[in-house]
């Protein structure tokens, strides 16, 4: 399932217009038939591309409980998430939660996938890739976080067809065919109606994955899935309030008068513990 998707993706951004989706449904593929509303239920669908429209993202795909082999009420057996080999990579690497910037791209810059049976390739973190990391260190003062969703992110677009993009808590869900209802499959006139489009979805291989906005997807919340609060030290939300805090002491304590004074402040990402 993953070679057909990934042949499908001339420009290598781990995403398939449901047009050319549903086209190799119809005409070689009993699979990836899943209506649009069940793949935006599970998280498998980027919606974010002006230029391309609704897209599958291939690895939230593959990883979907759409395509679990069992299913039961208190487990599933579904395929393996290749991105956690990855991970176990960079923990033994890194030898630590958090890492500079320097050292994740030094550590990432040395791995190859397997993109078939006779080729490897590495990632190409020059550009956007370098500045998202450093702009995620930046955030938490100067080191990323392993194990939250900036990161997770960014390990998506490195490795797109195999790390699946970290929708935050709540947006999706793995709820199976079963469970979702008859609706879960799309109807052969839907499938045929977004087909007909496929030849549109055609983009030249000579525009680069820039030009495509391809990561239009990106989101800047992070959540972290473990308490990070001795490594990366005060959280942002203290460091304010004692920023405030000092400058109202300031002010009214040191003056001892009125003063009339604004304080902007930059938007600063959201930060949740999961």
């Amino acid at each position: 399932m993953k070679s057909a998707l990934v042949s499908m993706d001339t420009h290598k951004t781990g995403r398939v217009p449901i047009a050319k989706f549903y086209h190799s449904s119809i005409n070689s593929d009993w699979r990836f038939g899943e209506s649009e509303a069940y793949l935006r239920e599970l998280g498998a669908l980027d919606e974010s591309s002006s230029r391309f429209g609704a897209q599958v993202i291939i690895s939230n795909y593959i990883q979907a409980s759409s395509n679990c082999i069992v299913t039961r009420s208190h487990y599933l057996v579904c395929c393996q998430n290749e991105c956690e080999e990855i991970m176990g990579e960079l923990e033994v690497a890194l030898k630590s939660a958090t890492a500079t910037p320097k050292d994740i791209l030094e550590v990432v810059g040395n791995m190859s996938l397997q993109t078939s049976l006779e080729t490897e390739e590495s990632p190409n973190l020059d550009g956007p890739l370098t500045e998202q990391l450093e702009q995620i260190a930046s955030y938490h003062g100067g080191v990323v976080p392993l194990h939250g969703r900036l990161f997770a992110q960014w390990l998506h677009y490195v490795f797109p067809d195999t790390c699946p993009f970290p929708h935050k808590v709540g947006m999706t869900s793995s709820v199976t065919p079963e469970q979702y209802g008859d609706d879960y499959v799309a109807s052969e006139s839907d499938k045929r109606k977004q087909a007909a489009n496929a030849s549109r979805s055609e983009i030249p291989i000579t525009i680069t994955k820039e030009e495509l906005q391809w990561m239009s997807q990106w989101s800047p919340d992070e959540e972290l899935i473990a308490d990070y609060s001795s490594e990366l030290g005060m959280s942002w939300e203290k460091r304010l309030f004692l920023g405030i805090a000092g400058l109202v002491l300031l002010v009214f304590g040191v003056t001892g008068g009125t003063v009339s004074c604004s304080v902007k402040t930059a938007a600063t990402p959201k930060k949740s513990w999961v």
